[in-house]
């Protein structure tokens, strides 16, 4: 029999990443349904002139609500992988309306090793300070899209990998560092993560430790694309690291060498969990979707019972509906142990094919079901 979870029942629910789980073992709570909330009009974040994608969120000691997100020039096409700069918006709202404030992570340099790009970031609170994942890349810079004719820079898709930046304030100033927090494993072609290693998510383990996802891509299929595509999991006693990576790929299906992608991971009630972008394979059409998975140990994940969240589509106050050609890079926001929002990049493609992208942040809804 289904039963709403209360809002004193949300604290015990959601626990956020940022902070450290006191649950035991024996208070394993099994089955959550996700269920995405009617949004407001007004919690669309977009900037004039920019691609906005992604974007992750927290709350200062300055009582404001801080978004990071990716963006970079619209008029230059889709070139989030050699122009994307990750930019700072504060609201006094999880819900918005935003403002932009400054560029958190910009260009530093082509020497640096994410000199060039910064992308896809998510933010862990730890001890009183932020730490800001992300990706990073170098590279040639060189254009190869148009708007509507989006391609990717092989140089800078390859040379990618998972950085992270430390502050006492979400106002910043960022301290980065000279190498990545997670680099490629080096000198073995066979392993999942020889070519790149992208897109983190990060967790608190109740023990202390920090749990990573991560996107890795290998060198067993033709270059420059290389693969295939999985997700690979690495734990450290540091948010700086060092990371010790584990074995086995994660979020796997058979037969499908890229199957997911953007996992949101977390820990509440004696288990991980994880909102993730599904990539089924039909034919040679890729249907996108948010499903939910679950780890005892957040080394081995299973689908959850109630797996399916979203097929992209949102609902909004005055109940119309749209079905977003994308709805990803999923990030949950808690406040004081609750959940509040899911922040997704989402976007519309025109007539012309050029797409126009932004931050949605949505209410969830969740139930406990048996």
């Amino acid at each position: 029999m289904k039963n709403k979870v209360s809002i004193v029942l949300f604290i015990v629910l959601f626990g956020s990443c940022a902070q450290k789980p006191k649950q035991k073992a024996s208070e394993k709570v099994e089955n959550y349904k996700i269920v995405l909330g009617k949004v407001s009009k007004s919690s669309v974040f977009e900037e004039a002139g920019k691609s906005v994608w992604g974007g992750t969120l927290t709350k200062g000691e300055d009582g404001l609500y801080h978004i990071f997100y990716s963006r970079w020039p619209k008029e230059i096409g889709w070139e989030w992988v050699n122009y994307s700069e990750i930019a700072h918006a504060t609201a006094t709202s999880p819900f918005g309306p935003f403002s932009f404030q400054d560029v958190a992570l910009g260009d530093r340099g082509k020497k640096f090793w994410d000199g060039a790009t910064t992308h896809n970031p998510t933010i862990l609170k730890f001890k009183g300070k932020y730490y800001l994942y992300y990706m990073g890349n170098t590279g040639n810079k060189e254009i190869v899209s148009t708007p509507g004719n989006p391609k990717l820079n092989w140089e800078h898709r390859n040379n990618q990998r998972i950085g992270v930046a430390v502050a006492d304030s979400p106002n910043g100033p960022w301290k980065r560092f000279d190498t990545p927090v997670l680099d490629i494993t080096h000198g073995d072609d066979k392993a999942y993560d020889a070519l790149m290693t992208s897109n983190p998510s990060v967790c608190e383990m109740p023990d202390g430790k920090i749990l990573m996802v991560y996107k890795a891509v290998g060198k067993a299929f033709k270059l420059p694309a290389g693969g295939p595509v999985v997700h690979m999991v690495a734990i450290a006693d540091s948010p700086t690291g060092p990371f010790k990576k584990y074995p086995d790929p994660i979020f796997v299906f058979e037969g499908e060498t890229f199957p997911a992608e953007d996992p949101y991971i977390w820990y509440q009630d004696g288990k991980y969990r994880a909102i993730v972008k599904r990539m089924k394979h039909e034919g040679n059409k890729r249907l996108f979707s948010l499903v939910h998975y679950e780890s005892e140990d957040g080394i081995k994940w299973d689908k959850a019972k109630y797996f399916e969240v979203s097929d992209r589509t949102v609902t909004w106050e005055d109940r119309t509906r749209t079905k977003f050609n994308h709805l990803e890079r999923p990030q949950v926001f808690m406040e004081n142990g609750a959940p509040v929002a899911l922040l997704c990049a989402a976007d519309t493609i025109d007539v012309n094919n050029v797409r126009h992208s932004f931050n949605i942040q949505i209410p969830l809804q969740i139930t406990k079901e048996k």
